[in-house]
């Protein structure tokens, strides 16, 4: 399955369980570890927690690959590692104190 699946999967799993502000970076330029980030709201710890176990489950039935989860356990922030597609599911508190997509739509302040 190519990256572009991956990320149409996780996309249309996250907007049919209502996920707030999703944003796609395309970040093939800018490292190797994935060509996708994926950043989605859920309104609250529960409903990103049911966000990414929802993902995790619609990922599986269509067949992408899964390297891993981090952050169930944690209250404002779940990371799921669909290898060439990255997906961050958090409460909006946490994408507001790390500003992922303006982190990562700004080549300088990586390299920083």
């Amino acid at each position: 399955m190519d990256s572009k699946s991956i990320r149409d999967v996780a996309l249309k799993s996250l907007g049919d369980h209502k996920a707030m502000d999703l944003v796609t970076l395309d970040v093939r330029h800018l490292t190797d570890v994935a060509d996708y980030m994926v950043i989605a709201t859920g309104g609250s710890v529960r409903q990103a927690k049911a966000l990414a176990k929802y993902l995790l489950e619609d990922a599986k039935k269509a067949g992408c690959p899964l390297m891993g989860v981090e952050g169930l356990d944690q209250p404002d922030w779940v990371l799921v590692d669909l290898v060439d597609v990255v997906v961050h599911v958090m409460v909006p508190e946490a994408r507001e104190l790390y500003r992922l997509e303006e982190l990562w739509s700004d080549p300088a302040k990586l390299a920083r």
